[in-house]
């Protein structure tokens, strides 16, 4: 799904059962229950800022804006994506969901943008330090080696003001079976890239240990269903 040469049709097909495990396997809820928590803090009105960083289909950040909306909160989502085609993808999809147009709402331009999508590189982003109030991601870092998760973890910390949330698959032989087994049956994209994920995946020790290097150690692990953690914290003072 990385590979800039993707077969657009495979990539779409990927797209949509990813958000059917998402859905399915609750690990859009795991990230909504940790910001759930944040909002506590929140004060009656205010504005709040958040970067989706690797955003695929952008149905984690169509997810939060549905929980804001029926919150009362007013949530505001950048998701940011490298891949031109999975951009496409995410506009289309919550365009068909929510009456949005690229990511704007038919009501309102300007200040009104709930969701914008932007397609960029997560190593080099166009958006100065404090831009947002959290930062977060899901099912990215497996992508990466360890030196890139500690860049992308230092970066989240430097955009986010208040806190962050990083998810992502634990390694282990059960999760490996456990993956293939459940992606029997889709398409080949799917179980090519869902047990290399696995495989590439850290375990608690490692992310652990690239949490502290990165400077993140007010963000807790949590372990979740489905083979998946959650790092999630908010900075002290906010």
């Amino acid at each position: 799904m990385d590979r800039p040469d993707a077969d657009p049709g495979e990539l779409l097909r990927s797209l949509a059962f990813i958000r059917r495990v998402n859905r399915w396997l609750g690990y859009t809820r795991a990230t909504l229950g940790h910001l759930q928590q944040f909002s506590k803090g929140w004060k009656p009105g205010e504005r709040i800022e958040i970067i989706d960083l690797a955003t695929g289909s952008a149905d984690i950040p169509r997810a939060i804006l549905e929980w804001a909306t029926r919150a009362g909160f007013d949530v505001r989502v950048t998701a940011v994506d490298a891949h031109a085609e999975t951009i496409q993808a995410a506009a289309e999809f919550c365009g068909k969901s929510h009456g949005w147009q690229a990511g704007r709402e038919r009501r309102g331009q300007g200040d009104d943008l709930r969701l914008r999508l932007v397609r960029a590189d997560v190593m080099d982003l166009p958006f100065e330090a404090g831009s947002f109030d959290y930062a977060i991601t899901n099912m990215f870092l497996h992508h990466l080696d360890e030196a890139q998760v500690v860049r992308v973890m230092k970066i989240m910390d430097r955009l986010a003001r208040r806190g962050v949330i990083v998810a992502d698959l634990l390694r282990s032989r059960r999760a490996w079976w456990w993956i293939k087994a459940f992606t029997m049956f889709s398409n080949p994209m799917v179980r090519h890239d869902a047990v290399v994920s696995v495989a590439q995946a850290f375990d608690r020790g490692e992310i652990l240990m690239l949490r502290d290097e990165a400077g993140l150690g007010y963000a807790r692990y949590y372990r979740h269903f489905g083979h998946r953690f959650v790092l999630a914290g908010e900075k002290i003072g906010r």
